[in-house]
């Protein structure tokens, strides 16, 4: 079936089938997260982003082959609230950006920086960090050998806009800032975006708006 990336609270998974990788998307918890399940095809390795919530629904995902690590993408609590759990039930490794470990109350194995690779199997991720939503919230983009890169946002990036920085100017700013030079200045229009939350988007369909959404200040 062909990929979506609608996905809601209580239903399946979607699956984006790439040639080396495996993107398992799954709607959790009462603020509708999303969490990836990412499975390198050549090695079986896997990788969750996001424990948000509902441990049983992402430990069903994940299955009996279990998960090398789990990837936060910021501090707030609606995504690791079944952090601990999954960790206990697999004995993944934890990464996050290395200014928001503080605000993770599972300890962090790898404190991530920006640029920093985090590894699948034979599929590597590049961290970018983009702060303004939170001080160390970052982004992961597989650079798709086979096509087009995939980016995974937390919630620094959605359909219509940034992420959250309540009426902050600096931190929108900042965030705009990161998201304008770190994602669109150096990706194609046809990269796809995976965000923390809702439907998926592409930065073509998003880049004409840059400009309406610097001017609007959210």
């Amino acid at each position: 079936m062909t990929y979506s990336g609608s996905v809601k609270v209580g239903g399946p998974a979607d699956v984006h089938e790439l040639t080396d990788l495996m993107i398992s998307k799954v709607a959790v918890g009462p603020m509708d997260n999303n969490a990836y399940l990412l499975r390198c095809r050549a090695t079986g390795e896997q990788l969750l982003i996001d424990a948000a919530n509902d441990a049983d629904t992402l430990l069903t995902l994940i299955g009996d082959d279990g998960i090398t690590a789990v990837v936060t993408t910021h501090r707030h609590g609606d995504h690791w609230q079944a952090l601990a759990e999954v960790v206990a039930a697999t004995g993944a490794r934890t990464y996050a950006g290395a200014d928001d470990v503080e605000g993770i109350p599972v300890a962090t194995d790898v404190p991530v920086a920006d640029g920093d690779t985090v590894r699948v199997g034979r599929v590597e991720l590049t961290a970018r960090k983009l702060v303004g939503h939170t001080p160390g919230s970052i982004a992961l983009v597989y650079d798709d050998p086979h096509g087009h890169p995939h980016v995974f946002t937390g919630d620094c990036l959605f359909p219509g806009g940034v992420g959250n920085t309540w009426k902050d100017p600096e931190a929108f700013a900042s965030l705009i800032h990161d998201v304008e030079t770190k994602l669109f200045g150096v990706l194609p229009d046809e990269s796809w975006v995976y965000p923390g939350h809702g439907k998926d988007t592409t930065l073509g369909d998003e880049r004409p708006h840059l400009a309406e959404w610097r001017e609007r200040g959210w």
